[in-house]
Formats: C-alpha cells, structure tokens, sequence
C-alpha cells in the first residue's frame, strides 16, 4: 500500500487526476471543515475523518467561526481542533444563541443569549477513507461530546433536567476517490435539547440513539457540495424536528476554507415562534 505522500505525489501525474487529491500529506478538504460543535465534519454533524491535515507522527489543527441566522434567532460559534497521528482528535466550541425578539417577548431582553461550551475527542478505530480505495470497510471512528450551558435556571425553566450532558457517537465514513464522492453515517447517543442550547433531558426522558449522516461531491479539488441530515429528541415535548442543510465548501488554499449553506433547523420552541427556522449558515476555518 503506497503511503499518502506517494499517493499524492503518483495523482500529479496522472491525467484523470480525482480532485480530492493535492500534493503533500493529506489530501485537500479530507479533514473536512468545523462542525457547530467543534468536530471535524460538516456543519451539523461529525464525520470518521480527523481533522486538519496531519498524518502519520504529525500534528494537524484548526480553527473555525460559525455563524447561523434564523427568522427568530442567531448562533455563533468559534472553537478548533488538534489532532495527531491522523488517529486522535481534540476539540473544543464555544456556541452563544441570542434569542432576539423571543427573549424580548418571554421577559428575557431581546440581547438575552445562551451560552454553551463543548469539549469533544475522536479517535479513528478502524479503516482509512483515502487509501483503502479496495476495500469496502468505511472509516470508522468514536467520538464524545462534553456540552456544559450557562444558563441552568432558564433552561430549567422549560423542563431540561439537566445543564450539562455528554453525546457519544460513532461514524463511518467512504470516500470513492473514483466518483469524487464522500458518504457519511453517523449514530449518537444523547439527551441534549436542540443540540444542548436547550439543555439536556426532560420529565421522564433521558439518552436516545439518533442518526445522522452527509453525502458531499467534489466538483473540482477546491469544491464541495453536499447535504447533511440531524435527527433530534424531543425531551421536552416542543415538537423539535430535525435538522437539515444544503452546502457550499471551498478551499481557495490549502489553508483555508469557507463553507455557506442553507439551514433548516426546523422548530425550536414552537408554542413560542408557531414556525420552522429556517437560514444562512456561513463558516471560516484555517488549519494545516
């Protein structure tokens, strides 16, 4: 088996080069971009891949900012990653949602924001997405998500039992290097409310198994489109639907990408805003 530095350097040559390669370590956009909660992935949910471009006795690590606007609300996230090895990953987000005129209309000021931090890690277990081309075996690997919110009292306030919880989950990931094409599935284990920002549980509801998964076609070596699905609890009985979006990523260096997409987050609070929530998701990552 040809290390990923052959690989990569063999693919220069050739002329029907897949555009998921580029010269030097990783292949481009392999590490994928930061998920809202810090993980390499996409926008909603974590893939098998490790982020940043590191591979074997090498460190890759990121840095990412997220922003999410809805008709009745905003999010912002900033976080990054380390990893080392192409093996272990190490993540950390910090997420805060203001809710706009709903604060104003619950009492809570229409600059009132939740707060939340999520530490995370994944290690690869099995598999190798790129150089494993002969082999049906996806990439898989485990992951948790530690999520502490700073708003205890006002999350309690709508029934979460809990202000903090950890998901845990594992993904399996293909790339077809001869199709340009990723596919991502991904199970967790979690109590959290609208992704933890409404804390974590419920009146007589704690840890549900959810799916997850993305597909993304590399239109040129810079160029990514794709579609991810969340699926969600609903601990609190809000009628909280899944998640979805359509994306955009493009690399224009190795260094950096930029990821736009639209964003339907479905309902979050409903008896409050009566409508689903739907927007523009736009995020910067830089990393090696």
């Amino acid at each position: 088996m040809e290390s990923s530095d052959a690989l990569a350097a063999n693919s220069d040559a050739a002329e029907n080069t897949p555009p998921f390669y580029e010269g030097g370590g990783r292949l481009l956009l392999t590490g994928g971009v930061s998920q809202i909660e810090g993980a390499g992935g996409g926008g909603l949910t974590p893939w098998a891949l490790i982020g940043g471009y590191g591979t074997r006795n090498e460190l890759g690590a990121s840095a990412f900012a997220t922003g999410v606007n809805t008709q009745d609300y905003s999010l912002t996230a900033f976080g990054g990653q380390i990893a080392y090895g192409n093996r272990i990953e190490l993540s950390v987000a910090r997420q805060s949602f203001n809710l706009n005129a709903v604060g104003a209309a619950l009492g809570l000021g229409r600059k009132f924001s939740v707060h939340q931090t999520v530490v995370g890690a994944k290690v690869r277990l099995i598999g190798d997405a790129v150089l494993e081309q002969d082999s049906l075996l996806p990439q898989i690997s485990a992951g948790i998500q530690y999520k502490k919110n700073d708003e205890g009292p006002v999350i309690a306030t709508l029934g979460a039992r809990d202000d903090d919880g950890i998901d845990y989950y594992v993904s399996a990931t293909k790339i077809i290097l001869s199709q340009s094409l990723l596919i991502n599935g991904t199970a967790r284990l979690t109590k959290a409310n609208q992704f933890g920002i409404l804390g974590f549980g419920g009146p007589g509801e704690g840890y549900s198994l959810q799916g997850e998964g993305s597909v993304a076609l590399l239109l040129t070596r810079k160029l990514a489109i794709g579609g991810e699905y969340r699926m969600k609890p609903d601990n609190l009985g809000l009628k909280e639907d899944n998640a979805f979006d359509a994306f955009v990523a493009y690399a224009p260096t190795r260094n950096v990408s930029v990821t736009l997409a639209y964003v339907d987050l479905g309902s979050i609070a409903r008896e409050v805003t009566m409508r689903k929530q739907r927007g523009v998701y736009a995020s910067v990552q830089i990393g090696f």
